[in-house]
């Protein structure tokens, strides 16, 4: 306990955050982190087919499709780590989460424009295969409901099991007032 200047009292205590929360900030964690492993790890070991990928969706002059299909997996994979052991959370969250978004948009336009493609969220190089349908529908729910995921973390980054709490990232570390707020106290001099 810490008497300040003020006469108010704090404790050096991490602040309470509500323990369910960040219970579910660490699931929010964990799934977009799988989700962008798992997908940036499928498309690394061929990165022509994502350049492939890429190109299906016919939105990106040629030398942006390259860019982007080379460096989309790398990206997804560092911010996936990230996540999953909860250093810069904030941050990887919102590259995930600006993925996402471009995500949603690519599969909306590709549906909109009526191209038949497949996402290539998970390799592949965007074909379907013969009698296959796309399924923009699914692909589209799934990637709202991962980009929520990003926003919660944006905006709730406390969470259990990670590096940023142990090391005392992202404000963890604040003193807060062990009594509460002192009702009917002046401490003024």
């Amino acid at each position: 306990m810490v008497q300040l200047a003020s006469g108010a009292q704090v404790s050096g205590r991490l602040p309470s955050e509500k323990p369910a929360l960040s219970w579910v900030t660490t699931a929010a964690r964990v799934v977009l982190a799988a989700v962008l492993i798992v997908a940036g790890g499928l498309k690394i070991g061929a990165p022509a087919l994502s350049v492939q990928a890429v190109r299906a969706y016919q939105l990106l002059p040629e030398s942006l499709a390259q860019v982007v299909g080379y460096g989309l997996p790398v990206v997804e994979i560092i911010a996936g780590l990230l996540l999953l052991v909860g250093l810069f959370t904030r941050v990887a969250a919102g590259v995930g989460g600006v993925l996402m978004v471009a995500f949603v948009i690519g599969i909306g336009s590709a549906w909109a424009r009526g191209l038949r493609i497949d996402c290539g969220c998970f390799g592949g190089d965007g074909t379907l295969a013969a009698g296959q349908d796309p399924s923009y529908l699914w692909e589209l729910a799934r990637d709202i409901g991962l980009l929520a995921c990003a926003a919660w973390i944006v905006v709730k980054p406390v969470s259990r099991l990670s590096l940023d709490s142990a090391l005392g990232f992202g404000g963890t570390r604040e003193p807060v007032d062990e009594d509460g707020p002192d009702e009917g106290r002046d401490d003024r001099d």
